[in-house]
């Protein structure tokens, strides 16, 4: 019985982390892009701006900072955030509608049944006005807390993943997998230090690179061992090559995919 346990629990993880219905944007290049989310985001210099630097390695124009928009409110969860209005790219002093919409939700939106169901009902309802609007919608997958976070406990990231990835099959929308990215470098690599050493919750700077790797990746479709950027020389060569190789491989087995 116990062994019958382990392999519906193995098989149900792998389940969660290549099931998904939308493996690739339409337009792997778009310029125009809008995150929202909270501090997650916008730790660390924002992830908004390290994506871009590393775009416009790739990208044939510089892109354009007027274009690429990030809006966040601290300790927000999916119901805080007025969608309509930064949805009209006017408002923002964006020149034309925006391709692509990041939307992050917050930590405490796995914490029970009744949560994680406001979280799908907000979420339909966000990705649907971000469709209507004439852009692709892509859901940024949280990462989970970590010790000294008194809410610290394994089931979180297998509700974080079960959680985003319904919520990308149910509404047509890619889902980037940085929580299991922030799993797998733990794994390999136990004493690296992903989240702020005295809250457990919020990225460091390693976290946020990773994190910009795995978006990079998911828009794109090309390796983020292939970026340059090193956040001008902050991140280390050997953590650079861990965090990119982290991030290849989580694409590519969350999507399913080859870079």
């Amino acid at each position: 019985m116990k062994l019958i346990l382990l392999f519906i629990l193995i098989h149900s993880n792998t389940i969660f982390s290549t099931n998904v219905a939308v493996t690739e944007l339409k337009n792997k290049s778009p310029e125009r892009i809008l995150y929202i989310g909270n501090s997650y985001l916008y730790y660390n210099d924002s992830i908004h701006n390290h994506v871009r630097r590393m775009l416009d390695e790739f990208y044939p124009n510089e892109i354009d900072r007027t274009n690429y928009k990030s809006v966040t409110i601290s300790g927000s969860r999916s119901l805080h955030h007025n969608i309509d209005h930064p949805l009209d790219y006017k408002n923002l002093g964006v020149e034309k509608p925006f391709q692509l919409v990041i939307f992050q939700g917050g930590s405490g939106e796995t914490n029970t049944n009744e949560e994680r169901k406001t979280f799908g009902k907000e979420v339909k309802k966000i990705v649907n006005k971000i469709h209507n609007s004439g852009a692709e919608a892509a859901l940024y997958m949280i990462h989970a807390y970590v010790e000294p976070h008194e809410d610290t406990n394994p089931q979180m990231i297998k509700d974080i993943k079960k959680m985003y990835i319904d919520a990308g099959n149910e509404n047509n929308a890619l889902v980037i997998p940085v929580g299991i990215a922030f799993e797998n470098g733990y794994s390999q690599k136990p004493n690296i230090k992903l989240h702020k050493h005295y809250d457990g919750t919020h990225p460091s700077i390693l976290g946020t690179y990773l994190a910009a790797c795995v978006v990079f990746a998911s828009i794109t479709q090309i390796s983020p061992k292939k970026v340059k950027y090193s956040y001008y020389d902050e991140i280390k060569d050997s953590d650079k090559e861990f965090l990119q190789q982290i991030a290849h491989e989580t694409v590519e087995d969350f999507y399913d995919i080859k870079l």
